[in-house]
C-alpha cells in the first residue's frame, strides 16, 4: 500500500500547492488543480478497488454469518462498499470487479500466480488510469477473451491500456468497441442477427406534437444518421455564409430542432415533394473493410461515424446500396478500390482523408460534419492541396486551431499519415503533441 499511498501524498501536495485563498483562482492555478484532482482520483480508484476486492473476499457466501458485509448490516459487499461510499450499487460491484481482476493470485497448490490483467494492474497501480476505464477494458476482455488465443488476449490488453491512458471514459468506450473487430469477428453477425430481431420504431401523436423514437443496428442507422448530419452541416453553412455576406443570421434553430427537420425534409422528399433540391445532396455511407478480409469471408468492417464493428456480412450486404463507397483496404492499409461511385477531386480527397482522420481529426465528429482544411494557408502560405497538407475539422476546431494558436503535423505520407496537434505555450509550455485522428483509437496503428 506505500507506493499508491505515496502517489496520493505527490497528488494531495500538488493541489496545495496551487490552492489559492483568493475569490477567484486564476486560469493556470485551475489547470493544475484539475490535473492534480484528477491524479488524486485516480490512485484513489486504485486503492478503492483493492479494498473493495478484499471487502467482496470477506464477504464471500461460504461464510455465512461471519460474512463481513453481513456483520455490518448489509445483503452484499456491492451495498456496503455503496453505501459508505455514496456510488450506486452496479458502481460499487464493478469496482469489485476491477479489484477482482487485478489482484495477486495462487495457483492450487498455492505458488504466486500473476493477476488476471496485468496490464490494467499496472496502470492502475502507475495512476494512469481510472477505475471506470479499467471496468470497461476488463469487462470487454471477460467476454471476449472466451475460445480466444491467450497471447492474443494479452496483446489486446496492453494495446488498449496504452490507448486508454488520457483518454476520457467515452473515448475509452469507442477504443474498446474498437477492439471488438480484434477479438469478437466472428460473433458480429451472430449480434447483429439478434440486434436485428430487435428492431423497433415508435410513433405517437400527444398534446399536438408527433414523438418518433427509432432503434435499429447500426448497418441500418448509418444511412439516417449521414442524411440527418449532412442536412445540419449545410445549415450551419447557410448560416456561415449569411454572416459573411454581411447579413444576419436569422436561424435560432438548435442541432435536435436541425434533425427533427432534416427527418421531414427526407420524408416529404421521398413522398415526391416538388421542393429545391436537397441540402445534403452528395452524403454518402463509407464502410471501410480490408480486402483479405472481404475475399475471404472473415474479419470485420467499420462505417464512418460508428464505433461499433460490422460483420463481412453485413459489410457486402451494404456494399450493395446505393448512396454507400465501400472502402476496400490491402493489408498494408492502402487504398484499392472507392467502389463505383467517383467524385470531384476535392470529394474524392476528402474520401481519403476521411480514411486517415476517421472524422474531425481533433474532437471525433465524424466526417459528414467535417471540412478538408488546409494546414498551410491556401493564400497566405501558398499551400498546396494535398494529403499531406489537409486536414478534416469541423468548424470549432477549426476555429479553435486558428484562434488559439495550435499547430498541426502529420507524420508519414497519403492515408497511413498520423495527425499531430501540438498546443501553443500557455496550453502545454513544453508542446508536447498530442495524437489525432484515426489512430487515437485504432489499437493495432
Amino acid at each position: 500500500m506505500a507506493a499508491p499511498l505515496t502517489k496520493l501524498h505527490e497528488a494531495v501536495s500538488a493541489i496545495d500547492a496551487a490552492w489559492s485563498d483568493a475569490d477567484e483562482l486564476p486560469r493556470h492555478a485551475l489547470i493544475s488543480l484539475n490535473a492534480a484532482i484528477g491524479s488524486a482520483k485516480r490512485v484513489l480508484d486504485a486503492m478503492q478497488a483493492r479494498i473493495a476486492a478484499e471487502i467482496a473476499h470477506e464477504s464471500r457466501p461460504e461464510l455465512g454469518p461471519d460474512s463481513l458485509a453481513k456483520q455490518q448490516g448489509f445483503r452484499s459487499p456491492a451495498q456496503l462498499i455503496a453505501a459508505t461510499t455514496g456510488v450506486s450499487a452496479g458502481d460499487a460491484a464493478r469496482l469489485v470487479q476491477v479489484g477482482e481482476a487485478v489482484a495477486p493470485r495462487t495457483d492450487l497448490v498455492g505458488d504466486p500466480m500473476p493477476a488476471r490483467y496485468p496490464a490494467v494492474q499496472d496502470a492502475l497501480a502507475a495512476g494512469d488510469l481510472a477505475a471506470q476505464s479499467a471496468a470497461l477494458i476488463i469487462a470487454f476482455l471477460d467476454r471476449a477473451r472466451v475460445g480466444v488465443d491467450r497471447d492474443l488476449v494479452a496483446d489486446t490488453e496492453r494495446r488498449l491500456v496504452e490507448r486508454a491512458v488520457g483518454l476520457s471514459l467515452d473515448d475509452v468506450r469507442r477504443l474498446v468497441k474498437r477492439a471488438e473487430a480484434v477479438l469478437e469477428a466472428d460473433r458480429l453477425e451472430h449480434r447483429e442477427e439478434e440486434r436485428r430481431g430487435q428492431r423497433t420504431v415508435a410513433m405517437f401523436e400527444r398534446d399536438g406534437m408527433f414523438h418518433l423514437n427509432l432503434v435499429t443496428p447500426v448497418e441500418e442507422g448509418a444511412p439516417i444518421r449521414t442524411a440527418v448530419d449532412a442536412y445540419v452541416t449545410a445549415q450551419f453553412q447557410a448560416r456561415k455564409d449569411a454572416l459573411d455576406a454581411g447579413g444576419v443570421d436569422a436561424d435560432q434553430r438548435t442541432v435536435a430542432m436541425m434533425r427533427a427537420d432534416a427527418l421531414s425534409v427526407v420524408c416529404a422528399h421521398v413522398l415526391g415533394c416538388e421542393s429545391e433540391r436537397m441540402p445534403m445532396a452528395g452524403a454518402t455511407v463509407i464502410v471501410r473493410v480490408d480486402a483479405a478480409d472481404l475475399e475471404a469471408g472473415t474479419g470485420a468492417g467499420t462505417i464512418d461515424g460508428f464505433d461499433q464493428p460490422i460483420s463481412i456480412t453485413a459489410v457486402r450486404r451494404m456494399a450493395a446500396g446505393a448512396g454507400v463507397i465501400p472502402c476496400v483496404l490491402d493489408s498494408a492499409g492502402d487504398i484499392l478500390d472507392w467502389g463505383r461511385e467517383r467524385r470531384f477531386f476535392s470529394k474524392t480527397q476528402k474520401l481519403a482523408l476521411a480514411e486517415r482522420d476517421g472524422g474531425c481529426a481533433m474532437c471525433g465528429l465524424p466526417p459528414s460534419m467535417t471540412k478538408a482544411h488546409h494546414i498551410r494557408w491556401w493564400t497566405r502560405d501558398r499551400g498546396p492541396t494535398d494529403l499531406a497538407n489537409g486536414v478534416l475539422l469541423c468548424e470549432t476546431c477549426h476555429h479553435r486551431i486558428h484562434d488559439n494558436g495550435w499547430d498541426i503535423r502529420i507524420d508519414g505520407t497519403g492515408t497511413k499519415g498520423r495527425v499531430w496537434f501540438i498546443p501553443p505555450p500557455s496550453v502545454d509550455p513544453a508542446r508536447a503533441p498530442r495524437l489525432g485522428g484515426r489512430a487515437r483509437y485504432d489499437i493495432a496503428a
